[in-house]
Order: structure tokens, then C-alpha cells, then sequence
């Protein structure tokens, strides 16, 4: 048997934590009242994590073993430390700002331009991108957000500027 690449790795021990927290499940308190079981929606979203785990696994075994890495070139000033790690100080920053941004535009709005942003600044400017990162922000973010606001009845942050229960 040849090498396993280090993507089975990575799903493997995903799926060893589906498992462990799976088990831990069974140690959430049941109460006297109410229908749903307190443990119903964090095994629901365990399952569907060692669902995706498992199909990663599938892939990464599928695809063979890691083949040599290439060599990266050194890093000699801070301005190629900062090209380095661009995607992840981009991520932080614009996570930042949205966070920031949460008393004034809420969970809604500030989601779907946090989203929009980020799609763009890892993505691209193009036209063709804008709609497209537009639609998936709009969609992705108005239905996590219409799913705890409705479905499950959290109380999101609404901000000054869009306060849909005014």
C-alpha cells in the first residue's frame, strides 16, 4: 500500500472528532419538558460534518499520494512576507471590519457585504464576478440568517440601519 496524502489525513481526523463529539452528545442534559431533544441539532450538524468528512476522505484517497512540494521561495523582507499571507491578513481585516460594523448594519447587511467583500478581494473584480459574488452572498447569508431568525428564533443583531422588527 503506498502513501496516503496528508488531505486523508486531515478527513481522518475530522471523522475522529464527528465521532468523539457525537459520543459527547449523549452527555447534554435532557429536560422534563419540551418535544426536541437538546441534542438533536448539534448531531444533526455532527452527522453532516462526518458526511463531508467522509466524501473528503473518499477523495483525497482516490487522488493518490502528495507529490513532492514544491519549493517556496524565502522569505527576505516584510514585503514578501505580507504577499505571503495577503489572503489571510485580507480575511482578518475584512472579518474585523464586519465585526466593527455589526452595531451599525446588523448581522444582515454586515454579512452579505462581509461575504460580497471577501469573495471579491480572494475572487476577483470582473463583471461576471460581481454578479456572481453578489447572488451567492444575497443567497448564502439571507438564508442563515432567515434560518435562525424564523427557524430557529434566535435573536440576531439588527443595527440602525435595517431593523426588519421595528
Amino acid at each position: 500500500m503506498g502513501r496516503i496524502n496528508r488531505d486523508a489525513i486531515v478527513a481522518i481526523v475530522l471523522l475522529l472528532f464527528s465521532g468523539v463529539f457525537f459520543w459527547a452528545s449523549f452527555d447534554i442534559r435532557q429536560p422534563d419538558y419540551g418535544t426536541l431533544s437538546p441534542a438533536a441539532w448539534p448531531r444533526v450538524i455532527i452527522a453532516v460534518l462526518a458526511l463531508l468528512s467522509l466524501v473528503y476522505l473518499a477523495q483525497s484517497i482516490r487522488r493518490g499520494p502528495d507529490k513532492a512540494p514544491a519549493e517556496e521561495p524565502p522569505v527576505r523582507s516584510v514585503g514578501d512576507w505580507f504577499r505571503k499571507w495577503r489572503n489571510v491578513l485580507w480575511c482578518f481585516v475584512l472579518f474585523f471590519f464586519y465585526l466593527a460594523s455589526l452595531p451599525v448594519l446588523g448581522m444582515l447587511l454586515g454579512g452579505i457585504a462581509f461575504v460580497f467583500l471577501l469573495l471579491n478581494v480572494l475572487g476577483g473584480w470582473s463583471a461576471r464576478n460581481l454578479a456572481l459574488h453578489a447572488a451567492v452572498a444575497v443567497i448564502s447569508i439571507g438564508a442563515m440568517w432567515s434560518l435562525f431568525t424564523f427557524g430557529l428564533g434566535v435573536i440576531l443583531p439588527t443595527g440602525i440601519i435595517f431593523n426588519p422588527f421595528r
